[in-house]
């Protein structure tokens, strides 16, 4: 077997670059962040709840994408969930305070915004490691993600509609993702599809044996890594911007990231290598 308004940011504290080194050493409880080489798994770690979010978990995880985000040696994220069962089991019913974070202002203000799931722009790319049950905001979060690698274990769902409640953020996503008839089967039956049924849709990139999940995602991670983190990223943004902008504003738009990307030390050192027949070797500068 094989994002979101200009400029969205989170409201809470502005979260320092953090020096170069090959680790980083794991912060938070709730949701973990840790960083190997330029790899930075976070990880929902609430598996004595099934990993569902309340709101310790939602601080930590805005947090950890935070300093994803502030990181200048973390080039690619890999979402994962603590344990050997759920990946994350949507919001905890019977804690829910808090789950959906803060959201600072007045009326028009109230930011829309306020998290990974509902669209921060992180234009690093990202990995979602699904290695078990996946649902509701699991599920949103996943679909934020550019590739899905899951486990032959995982499951996905978005079952709010069970309960008499709408999916807001994964009914604008999922539609962009996979056809509209297998988006309204998930969206509005609220049922559970199973690995292989989320490959044969596409919502899954690959489906791989348990045990080898993490092996997997990590593989990918190491694979985006050779490519130029700047470049990448420029590349990542023009792609989600210019899906809703006419050709002529988006091929324009592509030229100018190309200007910007073609300044950078990591551009001079790409023809460099290629000069020299050498592997070329990275700044993210």
């Amino acid at each position: 077997m094989s994002q979101s308004p200009t400029g969205s940011h989170l409201p809470t504290t502005t979260v320092a670059p953090m020096s170069q080194g090959e680790r980083a050493e794991p912060s938070g409880t709730a949701a973990t962040y840790e960083r190997d080489g330029h790899v930075a798994t976070i990880t929902y770690h609430r598996p004595e709840a099934a990993n569902t979010v309340n709101g310790a978990m939602r601080r930590d995880l805005n947090a950890a994408w935070e300093r994803f985000m502030a990181d200048e040696e973390a080039w690619v994220a890999i979402l994962t969930g603590a344990g050997d069962r759920h990946f994350c089991g949507g919001a905890d019913l019977r804690d829910p305070d808090g789950s959906t974070g803060d959201f600072a202002g007045t009326f028009w203000e109230v930011p829309t915004v306020n998290s990974f799931e509902s669209g921060l722009e992180v234009f690093k790319p990202t990995i979602a490691a699904v290695n078990g049950v996946c649902l509701g905001y699991g599920l949103t979060a996943v679909v934020s993600c550019d590739f899905v690698v899951a486990s032959d274990r995982a499951t996905f769902s978005w079952p709010e509609v069970t309960i008499g409640i709408p999916t807001i953020v994964g009914a604008i996503r999922l539609p962009r993702k996979v056809a509209w008839a297998d988006a309204m089967e998930l969206l509005l039956t609220g049922e559970a599809i199973d690995a292989q049924r989320a490959l044969d849709i596409g919502l899954a990139w690959r489906v791989v044996p348990h045990d080898d999940l993490m092996a997997e995602a990590r593989a990918l991670a190491d694979r985006l890594c050779r490519a130029a983190p700047l470049a990448a990223r420029a590349t990542k943004e023009v792609a989600v911007r210019t899906r809703d902008m006419g050709w002529t504003e988006a091929v324009r738009f592509g030229e100018t990231m190309r200007r910007v990307a073609g300044t950078t030390d990591d551009a001079t050192e790409g023809r460099t290598a290629w000069r020299e027949k050498r592997s070329p070797e990275w700044e993210g500068r």
